[in-house]
């Protein structure tokens, strides 16, 4: 499992070796046994990317999960979280009531769909280029609009690290919204947050990779529960 050289993901310094974070057993045993939790080979091949990095940076475009933000913060990563989701709901509300007020003007043009998803993102996800060693995606693909996704995800290329890494994942048939939790190395809580998600249509494997088509290396890996969950490596 070397994805194409991982020791391009590592950093020129070195600290000292962290301790282990110790977890009680009974605690373990208590998040295991949600009918929730999933093994996710996506997580662990993620985490295993990230392994040697010190002093790295994340981004979770997800809803904020405190568990997760610590999962990495005693891991020795600085963390920026971004609801992207929460944020294109808020614009699309005030893009509409922008809109109901143009359109009383004589000189009112509407916006292209591919107008409005460029004025979203003239004003979100605003980081500098190669700012961050590995993003948390989640599910905000299935809850966006399709002029946005291609635009996203050259955005995310752009402010990921070279040999950094971008951990995805797409409902086949998604029933809420979710937030995720990392568990443990290889297990994600899914935690129902809201109503059903804004999903246009079932992802193929073809159109992801085509999606994250400027990334180096792209793997997808699909569970029992039809989650197919998506690692692309810069």
């Amino acid at each position: 499992m070397n994805f194409m050289g991982k020791s391009r993901l590592s950093t020129t310094a070195t600290m000292p070796s962290r301790k282990p974070q110790s977890i009680p057993a009974a605690a373990v045993a208590a998040s295991h046994t949600s009918a929730n939790v999933r093994t996710s080979n996506g997580l662990k091949d993620f985490l295993w990317l990230l392994s040697d990095i010190e002093n790295g940076r994340l981004l979770d475009l997800g809803s904020v999960s405190q568990a997760t933000l610590n999962f990495f913060i005693e891991r020795g990563f600085r963390v920026t979280t971004d609801d992207l989701v929460r944020s294109w709901k808020e614009f699309r509300i005030a893009e509409e009531e922008r809109q109901r007020i143009e359109e009383q003007s004589d000189f009112y043009e509407p916006l292209s769909p591919e107008q409005i998803a460029q004025r979203f993102l003239d004003h979100s996800l605003q980081y500098s280029e190669e700012a961050f060693n590995a993003v948390l995606l989640w599910d905000i693909f299935d809850h966006l609009g399709g002029e946005l996704l291609p635009k996203i995800s050259d955005r995310l290329y752009d402010i990921v690290k070279p040999g950094g890494a971008v951990l995805a994942i797409f409902h086949s048939r998604p029933e809420r919204s979710y937030r995720y939790r990392i568990v443990d190395n290889q297990t994600i809580e899914t935690i129902p947050i809201g109503p059903i998600a804004t999903h246009d249509h079932k992802f193929q494997n073809r159109e992801i990779l085509n999606l994250f088509g400027r990334f180096r290396s792209a793997k997808t890996f699909v569970g029992r529960d039809q989650l197919r969950e998506g690692l692309f490596i810069r």
